[in-house]
């Protein structure tokens, strides 16, 4: 019961790696609000771990002060912060990506962190405590060719992440970066391109370790970093990668 008598926000938590760490924060005794633009999917996840379901477009403030207003209403403090939601382009050569797809990556990617940092930070810092944690990638650290505004936007991601976090030290609110490789998700079609065998292959042989990223090697990673255990650590991005970035 590592987050017992905490209380979490996780966006992008109608499935992938959100799921994973909702469920796992609830295990470990948080209170979860399980934020996603699906509100279908955010409502069964939550009905399955006893959480709070809010729909949400982390991309535009007017949503994301109303969840926020609706985590203080139900929980009366916000400990934890997890910015999870994500989305990418497909494989392209940078130039014939599009205009709307450049602002959608960049918005739910980037814009979200600022967003929900505008609503989340000053309670936190009157709160003296709290714990932000942003799901950045390996794409952001090591990118790969045609995923171009992907990786510029999930950079982005980890330079805020250590920005944050040295701003925000002094108040007692820590911000760290989670660079996981692709896993099995729902993005990970648009990441290969196509999901075929020889793609999987392929990608697969990038990583010393030999597999795909899951939820839970995500949900383990992200309790750690948001509970005390980790009370010294803030401005890290930790690469939970089977070895791709090395």
């Amino acid at each position: 019961m590592r987050l017992a008598g905490k209380t979490a926000i996780v966006t992008g938590a109608a499935s992938g790696f959100g799921a994973g760490i909702a469920r796992r924060f609830a295990e470990e005794g948080a209170r979860v609000m399980v934020a996603d633009i699906n509100g279908a999917g955010a409502g069964a996840i939550a009905a399955e771990i006893g959480g709070l379901a809010h729909q949400v477009d982390v991309a535009q403030d007017e949503s994301v002060a109303e969840m926020v207003s609706a985590a203080r209403v139900a929980f009366g403090r916000i400990d934890i912060l997890v910015n999870n939601a994500g989305v990418t382009h497909k494989p392209a050569a940078l130039e014939d990506v599009t205009e709307a797809e450049f602002d959608r990556v960049l918005g739910v990617n980037a814009k979200s962190v600022y967003l929900t940092a505008r609503h989340i930070v000053p309670l936190m810092k009157e709160q003296g405590s709290g714990a932000i944690l942003n799901i950045a990638s390996t794409a952001g650290v090591s990118p790969r060719p045609r995923l171009n505004w992907y990786n510029a936007s999930k950079g982005w991601m980890i330079t805020a992440t250590k920005a944050m976090a040295v701003e925000l030290a002094p108040f007692g609110v820590r911000v760290n970066a989670l660079n996981p490789v692709a896993g099995e998700t729902p993005l990970l079609p648009s990441f290969l391109g196509e999901d075929t065998p020889e793609q999987r292959a392929k990608f697969l042989s990038t990583i010393p370790m030999g597999r795909f990223s899951t939820p839970t090697d995500l949900a383990n990673a992200a309790l750690f970093l948001c509970s005390d255990e980790a009370a010294l650590i803030t401005g890290v991005g930790l690469e939970v990668d089977g070895g791709r970035c090395i």
